[in-house]
């Protein structure tokens, strides 16, 4: 599979996801600048990351209409897998791609340490090779962290088991529901605060995050043959 790892202005986590797709699971993997138009020949799209635009009015907010945005639409609408970590996350969000909305964390610090998260949904395209209710190191770091959605959205997040990851031994953000990444309906598109992609090493302090990787190349790489 060939990955497109966007980078906007204010990125800074893109090296770890290039190295996570090529040298984690071998695969291909690009940077994509935010003003391109197209996609074209990518199977994937990462967005990463790090503090696009400043994190100015919201995080997220402007990134969300970069020119390369309409084909993250495009790619989402297609059932192509759509991944986005942290700022990822919150510019997927603010692009209407995942539910919810990202807020200031409860103590209004920013907070950059390893956390344990509980899987549960085991059953997507991006955690097939993790057990349900299995615990996962995985690191932090951010400000706007602490995820929130009305009643309705929960209920329905819950009932169409799109609460994909929380926060398990502590809710460092306060996060509704401990909740630390969702997925959409289709089933391609999901997003999480914590960085599976700096998680792939025993070096780097864990390696659960390399699984995430693996179910992702596992599950879509077959829907790319002969396509």
């Amino acid at each position: 599979m060939r990955f497109a790892v966007i980078q906007f202005p204010g990125s800074n986590c893109d090296v770890d996801l290039l190295h996570a797709i090529r040298d984690g699971v071998g695969e291909q993997a690009e940077y994509v600048s935010h003003t391109e138009n197209s996609l074209e020949g990518f199977d994937g799209v990462l967005l990463p990351g790090g503090f696009s635009y400043g994190d100015y009015l919201r995080s997220g907010a402007i990134a969300r209409f970069s020119n390369i945005m309409s084909e993250v639409q495009r790619f989402a609408e297609e059932g192509k897998p759509v991944f986005g970590t942290c700022n990822g996350f919150q510019i997927l969000v603010e692009a209407g791609l995942l539910p919810g909305a990202l807020q200031r964390n409860r103590d209004l610090h920013f907070i950059c340490k390893s956390v344990q998260l509980t899987v549960e949904n085991s059953q997507t395209k991006f955690t097939s090779l993790y057990e349900q209710g299995e615990q996962l190191t995985i690191p932090i770091a951010h400000g706007e962290g602490s995820y929130y959605c009305d009643p309705e959205t929960l209920q329905e997040l819950k009932d169409n088991n799109q609460i994909v990851f929380t926060y398990a031994s502590e809710n460092p953000n306060g996060s509704v529901e401990n909740i630390a990444g969702v997925i959409n309906k289709q089933g391609n598109v999901l997003g999480m605060m914590p960085h599976p992609e700096r998680a792939t090493e025993d070096l780097l302090g864990s390696s659960d995050g390399l699984r995430f990787f693996q179910s992702m190349i596992k599950n879509f790489a077959k829907e790319t043959v002969n396509v």
